[in-house]
This record gives structure tokens, C-alpha cells and sequence, in this order.
């Protein structure tokens, strides 16, 4: 059985373009996890994807992780409420093109559905413009940019608009349904 899942491409290309969440929840701090943990960003990728069908990078060995984790140019931010890990997004500098792609972003599910997700997005696209402050050896950021597709949550595409992203290519594909 196989089922049919759209993927849209969006991006920003001035910082200008973002558009903040209105709106902070109390109790919600953002944090960069500033030291490489391949547990941690799988667990954070597990747990926010384990009901999205999130499950490409689920067979990689422990040094693929260490190997990405530890790339220049890659940042890890997590939202905590109360302490408690809520979600995450993971930015990665493009080779030398001075972009910023948005790999991952998402809520654990008992966070969705609380406003921190708008706030966490607003947060994480505006690390990814600053990205070559904290990272001497990159260009300025000149483009941010994400996927999203159908699979993922009912208010991933509206966050994302609201947020000041816009469409530039839309694919289908047919793939193979979850077992």
C-alpha cells in the first residue's frame, strides 16, 4: 500500500520577512544545546516525530549523530517549559551559499496546541538569521528556508506563513504507507 504525500518548499530572504509570534507563553525558555549530544537531538527527533511519521533519521548509528551534531553551522534550540523539554529546531548552515535551512522544528505532542509553537518558530528563524554571529567562519545568512509536508501536523503550513515564509516549490510523491 502506498499513500501520496505533498512536500512544500518555503523561505524567507530578509530578515525583515519574519513575523514574530504576538505572543510568549510564560514558563517557555528557549535554550541553545550548545554542547554536540547525538542522544539528545535523537530523542528530540523521536519524540517529536514519533506521530508525524518521522523516521528517516531513525536507523542512523550513534556516529552519524555525532557527525551531524557536530558540523560548524549547526544549532539545536529547545523549547522548556517548566523544565520540560516541549520541542525543538534544528538549523544547518547551506555550503557556502549563505543559507539557513530550517531541518527540523516541532512540538513534543502533550506541548501542541499552546502557543508555543508560533513563539518557538518566531525564536529559531531569527537564530538562523543571526546564525554567522555566532559562527565567525559562515557568511551572512542571505536565505532561510524549510520544507514542510503532508504528513506533518494540521498547523505546520498556517505557523509557517504567519510566521513570514513564503511558498517557492511544491512536489508529490508517492511512497510507501508506514507499516
Amino acid at each position: 500500500m502506498s499513500i501520496t504525500v505533498t512536500t512544500w518548499s518555503l523561505e524567507q530572504t530578509s530578515p525583515t520577512d519574519l513575523s514574530p509570534a504576538a505572543q510568549v507563553p510564560d514558563d517557555v525558555r528557549i535554550v541553545r544545546a550548545e554542547v554536540p549530544s547525538p542522544a539528545f537531538s535523537r530523542f528530540l527527533y523521536a519524540s517529536v516525530g514519533a506521530d508525524v511519521s518521522w523516521t528517516d533519521r531513525l536507523p542512523w548509528p550513534p556516529e552519524r549523530w555525532r557527525e551531524t551534531v557536530s558540523r560548524p553551522g549547526f544549532e539545536t534550540w529547545v523549547a522548556y517549559e517548566k523544565g520540560t523539554p516541549a520541542g525543538y529546531v534544528e538549523l544547518v548552515a547551506g555550503d557556502d551559499d549563505a543559507t539557513v535551512e530550517i531541518v527540523y522544528f516541532g512540538l513534543l505532542p502533550d506541548f501542541r496546541g499552546r502557543r508555543i509553537g508560533g513563539h518557538l518558530l518566531s525564536y529559531g528563524t531569527a537564530r538562523a538569521w543571526d546564525l554567522a554571529d555566532r559562527w565567525p567562519d559562515l557568511p551572512p545568512t542571505k536565505r532561510v528556508w524549510l520544507h514542510t509536508c503532508s504528513k506533518d501536523g494540521p498547523h505546520a503550513m498556517d505557523n509557517y506563513l504567519r510566521r513570514g515564509f513564503r511558498l517557492f516549490d511544491t512536489k508529490t510523491e508517492t511512497e510507501p504507507a508506514a507499516p
